[in-house]
């Protein structure tokens, strides 16, 4: 049996040191990850592992979290893997030799960070090509730890397990409800490590004590020692710094009392956890000291109505029931007044030529209101039904929840999923956009709340019954991407399409012809009434995803001044001949001159 394992099941709690990687964020500016300090600033590693020695830690972890050749190459230091990793061990056992204590050195190992697809076979390796430096350099355990998806970290127990007898401690980060990323509750979690070759599992990260606490008592039956490793409590940004709060080295000690009693043999800390908390949990084991009270908050659940029968959208009715669809196409005000748009709104309404109006997000790259906020007021003033477009340009995963459910609580159903403008073409060329998601991930996301979950796969209040479209570009340059791409929308939960301005049948027949001869989906074809030869060359020449044939540009240019009247038949012609083709069309109006897109119907 291992040292480690011997001392894990005999006497008083082992202390392990706390927020290593952040300390030594603070002590040498400049870095481009906390690891790089182990080439760069060795002193500072070393300063920092003794200081927790010093206030009692019997074991710290390498400074390694983050030390995988995939987060390295982020910040171009791949090429710095093995020295980095063989570095930060070396560092902690000098750091141990200068303090003269015989402390464990855990090999500290983290998640791959942002997969868009986790997939075993690929990034277990590289778990494995980091244990095996971190070992062959003298580690005495491994922490695998700061995971928010449970089978990540099944994968990469396994690929240590792979290359190494040592033991492992396992530890997740739950949220606030005790829960991993799918909903994945702290008991499940801890049945299935408990199948594992692992030494021990717990809590790391996450919200603070509280948080941590509740997740122990969700874990504690599984039969294996626990570990708890919380951050100091939640951090905040205050000047492009992270701020922790002031949490006193007597409430953590407080802390550690109580998962103590709850089944933990590890104890530290996380982010924002100095050698003063260590220190003080240090004192509260040697004391004997015995729980004051009570830490772990239990909240009453808020009492919510019952979710009512969901009604289709008059959209999805239409669609469902082969009716003629038409939509007019409108921006949001650059200002803070909707005045003038709900304005136009109620003549689209009044005019019975369309039954919907779909809002542009932030079109051209370009600062409006709101599409789901101008969307909402919209139906609310003049009852017509709206279909926001939406872009996950602008905002995180989280932001774009957010918004959805407010806007669902406010009516809105329809929802058009589109990539958007790329930022460097508008008014801030300096942005490079979020894009946490693109266009497939947006109607993934629409999805899974359509499911009652959220992105990751955690319970919301009550299912959301979102109508979802997604854009097609049958004139797309690249056909067989714009094909694979329908696809993956249509399989990640696209209800309808509308298509990129068409000037043809043509294109569109084609792109159907791909598609295996129909549509799998309703579409609605994008129609716009060009006014002068200049405006289609300008389409034409500088617009991605827009193609104006040969026979429109020439057609344009022959009629000289009459040029608007010739691009209304124009339209007209594709309208009559798009009827048996597609379920419907959205026009889009001339600039600034919403309300002349009705001219089509005169």
């Amino acid at each position: 049996m291992s040292r480690f394992l011997e001392r894990l099941g005999n006497g008083p709690p082992i202390v392990a040191d706390g927020g290593t990687g952040a300390l030594i964020s603070q002590a040498v500016p400049g870095l481009r990850c906390p690891e790089e300090a182990n080439l760069r600033a060795p002193e500072s590693v070393v300063a920092v592992h003794a200081s927790y020695i010093a206030a009692g830690a019997e074991m710290i972890e390498t400074n390694t979290f983050g030390a995988n050749r995939r987060k390295l190459a982020r910040v171009l230091l791949d090429g710095s893997f093995e020295q980095i990793n063989s570095a930060a061990v070396r560092l902690a056992r000098e750091a141990r030799e200068v303090a003269g204590r015989d402390v464990f050195v855990a090999g500290s190992i983290g998640p791959l960070g942002e997969l868009e697809v986790f997939d075993a076979a690929e990034h277990g390796p590289q778990y494995a090509a980091q244990a095996q430096v971190l070992e062959g350099r003298g580690v005495d355990l491994f922490m695998v730890e700061t995971f928010f998806d449970l089978e990540e970290l099944v994968v990469a127990v396994d690929a240590v397990r792979g290359v190494s007898s040592l033991p492992i401690v396992a530890l997740l980060t739950f949220d606030d409800e005790a829960e991993v990323t799918g909903g994945v509750g702290a008991a499940a979690v801890a049945n299935r490590l408990a199948a594992l070759d692992v030494a021990a599992i717990g809590t790391n990260h996450g919200a603070g004590p509280t948080v941590a606490l509740k997740a122990l008592r969700g874990m504690r039956d599984a039969g294996l020692p626990l570990a708890a490793l919380p951050n100091i409590g939640l951090a905040s940004l205050a000047g492009g710094r992270v701020v922790y709060p002031h949490s006193t080295p007597d409430y953590f000690a407080e802390f550690a009392v109580q998962a103590v009693g709850l089944g933990a043999r590890i104890v530290g800390g996380c982010c924002g956890t100095t050698p003063a908390q260590i220190e003080a949990v240090r004192e509260a084991f040697d004391a004997g000291r015995v729980a004051r009270t009570t830490i772990e908050v239990d909240e009453p659940e808020l009492a919510l109505a019952p979710p009512t029968t969901e009604q289709a959208t008059g959209l999805e009715r239409a669609l469902r029931d082969g009716e003629w669809v038409v939509s007019i196409e409108l921006d949001p005000p650059k200002g803070g007044s909707l005045d003038g748009l709900v304005g136009v709104a109620r003549a689209i309404r009044a005019s019975g030529h369309a039954g919907y109006v779909d809002v542009n997000d932030n079109p051209m790259a370009r600062a409006r209101m709101n599409a789901l906020m101008t969307s909402a007021t919209l139906q609310r003033e003049t009852g017509i039904e709206t279909i926001p477009h939406v872009t996950p340009r602008d905002t995180t995963v989280m932001g774009l929840e957010g918004v959805l459910l407010g806007a669902h609580a406010e009516g809105v159903r329809n929802i058009l999923a589109v990539t958007g403008d790329p930022p460097h073409v508008g008014d801030y060329p300096g942005s490079r956009g979020v894009y946490e998601v693109d266009s497939i991930g947006l109607v993934q996301l629409l999805s899974a709340l359509n499911r009652g979950e959220d992105y990751v796969g955690k319970g919301i209040d009550a299912p959301t019954s979102f109508f979802v479209g997604v854009a097609v570009n049958p004139s797309a340059d690249d056909l067989e991407l714009e094909l694979e791409r329908f696809r993956q929308k249509i399989d990640a939960g696209a209800h309808f399409a509308m298509t990129q301005a068409l000037f043809g049948v043509e294109v569109l027949d084609r792109f159907v012809e791909c598609l295996g001869g129909a549509w799998p989906i309703p579409v609605l074809v994008g129609v716009w009434p060009l006014r002068s030869h200049a405006m289609a060359l300008r389409l034409h020449n500088e617009v991605p995803g827009i193609s104006v044939p040969e026979s429109v540009l020439s057609a344009l240019h022959d009629a000289g001044p009459d040029a608007p009247a010739v691009g209304l038949e124009l339209a007209r012609r594709l309208v009559d001949e798009t009827r048996e083709r597609a379920a419907g069309i959205y026009v889009i109006p001339p600039f600034k001159q919403p309300l002349a897109a009705l001219d089509l119907f005169a």
